[in-house]
């Protein structure tokens, strides 16, 4: 062992006099015992030929801050302790008290070395004075505590999401030493692990907290032990089902209400189908906003795209209905101009009624059509005739022209709708 120097001494036995008010049992005797086991202290490892020290670990989690798809980590805060024993610390105590002292006193000597494997972010807390505690034992067991912030990286598997239930880990490790040095162990199981009352998080439920340990291998170093702090989460679905299940939903549905609409309500049909695309395009532009961009399809993606294929078909629904209707109309326009036109005569007994009928009601206007709205009524009933013996089938064409078209929109009532809902009793069964 190295000794230090008297002036090292001196203040030493300054600082610990000035911690006297810590514990009022606490006398001076006792602290130039403790000074004088400090005295031969330096800041290495206990022996550099003993055994791997044991250090337990406790942690008692305060808040669970941030989770973040985006950046793929989460913010916790806890309090991390750490328990070992080192015989050079042990002191005499009649009433077997303990001696508390903050990080002042931490900052010259050993302490373990630990750190958060895969972390982004962590401080010590520092208001309104540094967040340390070290608690030495007549026995020389030691506790070491610290409040601590960090930001840990939590590796996402977002196929589900939002129906995901996501797994993250904060990992500590010693940083220096292998476990033929340092062996870390949670110092009660999984009981080690405590967790505040009133943690709690907006987007997910916090299904589980559990610890577990490892060894980690470096091709460089060797083998340290790690421990893990491991969480279960659950999203919250609900926030999703109003922002963007129900929206997406209805404007499929909305959608549906052009196959009600006639066919000729070009001005209706069109900007009502337009309009869902573009709302649809929105609602997954808003979605991908908020989510990392990773290569593989999540299941809000599947069910915004279906429905946004729903709608895109209804558009083409009424272009097909219009296309089939212009269809149909040309066929019956050149069928017409291949048949002897008639349109302009009648025959011999219909032609001299309609001309007795004008003769007995006018004066003088042979040949002329009738004035009166009775009358030119009259005469178009019997042109109408005319054209049903003559073979002419104008107006009776057309009507069953405009049956044959408005079966594709019946057909688009039911199987539109039945098909979505298909769609969702398998969709909510695989991801439910």
């Amino acid at each position: 062992m190295i000794r230090q120097s008297g002036s090292y001494r001196q203040r030493l036995f300054t600082f610990l006099s000035s911690r006297a008010h810590v514990n009022t049992n606490l006398s001076l005797s006792r602290i130039s015992l403790l000074m004088e086991l400090l005295s031969s202290w330096i800041k290495v490892k206990l022996f550099h030929k003993s055994p791997a020290v044991s250090v337990g670990v406790d942690v008692q989690v305060e808040s669970l801050d941030a989770i973040s798809e985006v950046d793929m980590d989460f913010t916790m805060t806890l309090y991390l302790r750490h328990y070992w024993k080192d015989a050079r610390l042990a002191f005499k105590s009649n009433n077997n008290l303990s001696m508390t002292f903050d990080g002042r006193l931490v900052k010259k000597i050993w302490v373990p070395d630990m750190f958060f494997v895969h972390s982004k972010r962590s401080f010590t807390h520092d208001t309104t004075t540094d967040n340390v505690m070290l608690r030495v034992y007549p026995d020389g067991k030691v506790l070491y505590s610290l409040r601590v912030t960090v930001t840990s990286m939590c590796s996402m598997d977002l196929s589900r999401f939002p129906l995901d239930t996501q797994t993250c880990s904060l990992e500590i490790e010693s940083y220096a030493y292998t476990d033929d040095d340092l062996m870390l162990y949670w110092k009660k199981g999984n009981r080690s692990l405590n967790t505040d009352e009133k943690i709690s998080l907006s987007q997910f439920l916090i299904q589980d907290f559990h610890t577990t340990t490892k060894l980690a291998f470096y091709s460089s170093t060797g083998w340290y032990n790690r421990l893990y702090i491991n969480f279960t989460l659950r999203r919250h679905v609900f926030f999703f089902l109003l922002q963007t299940y129900f929206p997406a939903t209805l404007m499929v549905m909305l959608s549906w209400v052009s196959f009600w609409i006639d066919r000729r309500a070009v001005p209706a049909r069109v900007p009502l189908g337009i309009t869902t695309v573009l709302t649809m395009s929105t609602i997954i532009t808003g979605v991908n906003a908020s989510m990392p961009r990773v290569s593989y399809i999540k299941a809000v993606d599947i069910y915004l795209w279906v429905s946004f294929v729903f709608v895109f078909l209804s558009v083409i629904e009424y272009a097909a209905v219009n296309y089939l209707s212009t269809l149909q109309e040309r066929k019956e326009r050149a069928l017409r101009e291949r048949m002897p036109c008639t349109c302009g005569l009648v025959h011999p007994g219909t032609m001299s009624a309609s001309y007795s009928e004008v003769d007995a009601n006018t004066t003088g206007n042979y040949g002329s059509m009738p004035r009166n709205g009775v009358k030119r009524e009259r005469m178009l009933v019997q042109l109408m005739e005319n054209d049903q013996v003559t073979g002419h089938v104008s107006s009776g064409t057309y009507s069953s022209a405009a049956i044959d078209t408005h079966a594709i929109d019946k057909y688009s009532r039911v199987m539109f709708p039945g098909s979505y809902i298909l769609f969702n009793f398998i969709y909510w069964s695989i991801y439910s």
